[in-house]
């Protein structure tokens, strides 16, 4: 991911062009944390909320999932996320519904087990906060998906661990991924939003490197 770009203005202005010039500098403590990571599930979430009923929100999680990025502070642009959700880790607190959401109305989690993310692009949107783009395949079809997100910094843990977090956020409409489910109320709309926000907040260990 583009996490480590900073800019800031060329200083001497006899120096500079007549135009504002902007350089594109790493930071050198940014550009240390370059490397390949593994996102850790016992310290991160991937979440989603959903309207229901038109009046309150049902929220949810997936408890099981696997990831990797690869991080370059030196050309931040070939920086690269993956991950591969399990469908069937999905937690709402109800069986009864988490047994729906598995079933063919929803995720159809027999037939299509996981959900995958691909990242394609990553820019800086100012500051800490950067967009990250991707493909998103969910039931066998692929969408691109933008997630706004924070790079909440890098610290070494207690076992000596190098590790890096980011929380982040998008909408998505499931009805792009084939879950169409619905049913009316009496009273007017459905039970259902089509609209999903998805939720990250990710904590990520860094490769040993190689002897």
């Amino acid at each position: 991911m583009a996490l480590f770009n900073r800019k800031r203005t060329a200083a001497p202005a006899d120096t500079a062009p007549a135009a504002t010039a902007v350089l594109v500098e790493a930071d050198p403590a940014l550009a240390a944390l370059t490397g390949d990571y593994t996102i850790d599930p016992a310290h991160s979430s991937i979440g989603f909320t959903v309207r229901h009923a038109m009046v309150t929100n049902v929220r949810g999680s997936f408890g099981e999932y696997e990831g990797a990025l690869t991080l370059d502070g030196a050309d931040p642009s070939r920086s690269t996320a993956s991950i591969d959700v399990k469908i069937a880790s999905v937690d709402t607190g109800i069986a009864d519904r988490d047994g729906h959401l598995l079933s063919a109305d929803f995720f159809d989690a027999e037939t299509f087990p996981l959900m995958t993310f691909r990242s394609t692009a990553a820019e800086r949107v100012s500051g800490d906060r950067y967009r990250i783009t991707g493909d998103l395949t969910l039931r066998d079809v692929t969408k691109p998906l933008s997630i706004d997100l924070e790079f909440n910094g890098s610290a070494t843990d207690v076992y000596g661990a190098e590790r890096v977090g980011f929380e982040g956020s998008a909408e998505i409409l499931r009805s792009d991924w084939g879950l169409t489910w619905n049913a009316a109320l009496e009273t007017g709309g459905v039970m259902l939003s089509d609209k999903v926000k998805l939720s990250f907040d990710i904590s990520a260990v860094k490769a040993a490197p190689q002897a």
